[in-house]
C-alpha cells in the first residue's frame, strides 16, 4: 500500500515548490531511492499538464566514474547533462543512498575536477539560474542512523519537517528579510567566535520550500571583502563524504587567513581548490522549528532552529557578493543554549539571542509560533 506521505510529499514538491506549469518541462534526478516517490513525481507533474524526465542516478557508479574519468569525458558528459538541462523549466533532486560516505576516498583534485566541470556547467551555469529547483534528501537506515534515530522515529521526523506549512512560514520570514535588505553591519558573537561583515546593498532571500525540502532559512551574502575576525562552529559537517569537526575560520579583509579543523590539512586543501574557495558567498539564518540538532546532513543542518550557517564559496545570484567559486560549503553554527549560546546583531542593534528572535517583528519566527 502506498504510504500517504509521498502523495502529500510529492505534491509539495511539485505544486508548491516547483510550481509545474502545462506543457513545462521538469526533471526528476533520483540518486539511491525507490521508485515509489517518483512514481508519484510522475503522475503529480502530468495531473498538472506538465511533461516529467526521470534521471536514476548511483553515487556508487558516480564515484567510479570520477575516480577514473579523462577531463575530456568530463566535459563530454557535462555537455550532454546540461543540454538536457536547458530544456527543462523544472528540476526536482532526491538524493538517497546507503552510505554518505561514497564519496569519501575520492582525491581531492578528481573531485575538484568533477565540480569545476561538471557541477559547474550543469548545476550552477544552467539548473539553478534557469530552472525553478528543489533539492531534498530521501529518508532512508543510513540517515536515520547519522541522526541517532529509530528508522520510524526518523521517517516520522523526516516528513514532519519536509511537509510543514511553508505558506505560513514564507509570510513570518517578510520581516527578516525586509529588516536585511536594510542592514549594514552584521556581528557574529559566540563562543570561540567575534565576527564582523557588511551585506550592505545585498539584502535578504527566503527560503521557504521553494528551493530546498526541508527548507527555513532567510540568506544574504557578505560584501565580498568586508569579513574580519574569528568563527568556531559547532557541529559536525559533511564534505564530499568526510566529515569535519571544530572548525575554526579566521578572516582579514573577507580572507580566510587561517583554517583549522579534525583534519586541517584536508580542510586547506578544499580552501586552496581556486581563489574564491577562501572567500565567503553566503551567510544564512535558520529557523525551521522541527529540526533541533545536527544529523551531519547539510540539506537538513543548515535549517536548524536558532542556527546560522556561514559559507565559503560561490554565492547566489540573488544575493550576489562577485564571490565565483566551485565551492559552496554551508558550514553551520547553533546558538541555541545547549550549544553556548550567542547573539547576532544587525548595525548595534541584538535581533537574536541564544537562538531567540528579540525584536518585536521577528517573534513570529520563532519555534512555538511556526510550528
Amino acid at each position: 500500500m502506498l504510504d500517504p506521505r509521498l502523495t502529500k510529499l510529492a505534491d509539495v514538491l511539485v505544486n508548491y515548490s516547483v510550481k509545474a506549469q502545462p506543457g513545462e518541462n521538469i526533471l526528476i534526478e533520483a540518486y539511491g531511492i525507490d521508485n515509489a516517490l517518483v512514481k508519484e513525481l510522475v503522475k503529480k507533474i502530468h495531473a498538472a499538464g506538465a511533461h516529467p524526465y526521470v534521471n536514476v542516478r548511483d553515487h556508487a557508479i558516480i564515484r567510479q566514474l570520477v575516480m577514473e574519468g579523462t577531463e575530456a569525458q568530463m566535459q563530454t558528459w557535462a555537455d550532454v547533462d546540461a543540454f538536457q538541462m536547458k530544456k527543462m523549466q523544472g528540476y526536482i533532486g532526491v538524493r538517497g543512498g546507503a552510505n554518505i560516505y561514497e564519496l569519501s576516498d575520492i582525491p581531492a583534485d578528481r573531485m575538484k575536477l568533477y565540480n569545476s566541470i561538471y557541477y559547474q556547467q550543469v548545476h550552477f551555469d544552467v539548473r539553478i539560474k534557469d530552472t525553478r529547483w528543489v533539492v531534498l534528501r530521501y529518508p532512508t537506515s543510513s540517515m536515520a542512523q547519522l541522526a541517532s534515530m529509530s528508522t520510524d522515529a526518523f521517517e516520522e521526523f523526516y516528513f514532519n519537517v519536509c511537509t510543514m506549512d511553508y505558506g505560513k512560514m514564507s509570510k513570518a520570514m517578510d520581516a527578516l528579510k525586509e529588516l536585511m535588505d536594510r542592514t549594514d553591519k552584521v556581528r557574529l558573537v559566540g563562543p570561540g567566535t567575534d565576527l564582523t561583515f557588511s551585506i550592505k546593498g545585498i539584502g535578504g532571500v527566503k527560503c521557504d520550500g521553494e528551493l530546498n525540502i526541508p527548507d527555513g532559512e532567510v540568506y544574504s551574502a557578505p560584501v565580498r571583502d568586508s569579513v574580519n575576525g574569528v568563527i568556531s562552529f559547532n557541529t559536525p559537517t559533511p564534505h564530499d563524504g568526510f566529515i569535519f569537526e571544530n572548525i575554526v575560520l579566521e578572516f582579514e579583509k573577507g580572507k580566510i587567513i587561517k583554517a583549522t579543523a579534525n583534519d586541517t590539512d584536508r580542510i586547506n586543501e578544499i580552501f586552496d581548490m581556486d581563489e574564491g574557495a577562501r572567500y565567503v558567498g553566503e551567510f544564512a539564518i535558520g529557523v525551521n522549528p522541527f529540526i533541533q540538532h545536527p544529523m551531519k546532513d547539510t540539506l537538513f543542518d543548515e535549517k536548524i532552529d536558532g542556527s546560522f550557517h556561514f559559507t565559503p564559496g560561490n554565492c547566489y545570484d540573488d544575493a550576489y557578493n562577485g564571490n565565483k567559486s566551485s565551492l559552496h560549503w554551508d558550514i553551520v553554527n547553533i546558538q541555541r543554549p545547549e550549544y553556548g549560546g550567542g547573539e547576532i546583531w544587525f548595525d548595534d542593534v541584538l535581533i537574536r539571542k541564544d537562538g531567540i528572535f528579540v525584536l518585536p517583528e521577528l517573534l513570529q519566527l520563532n519555534p512555538e509560533n511556526l510550528k
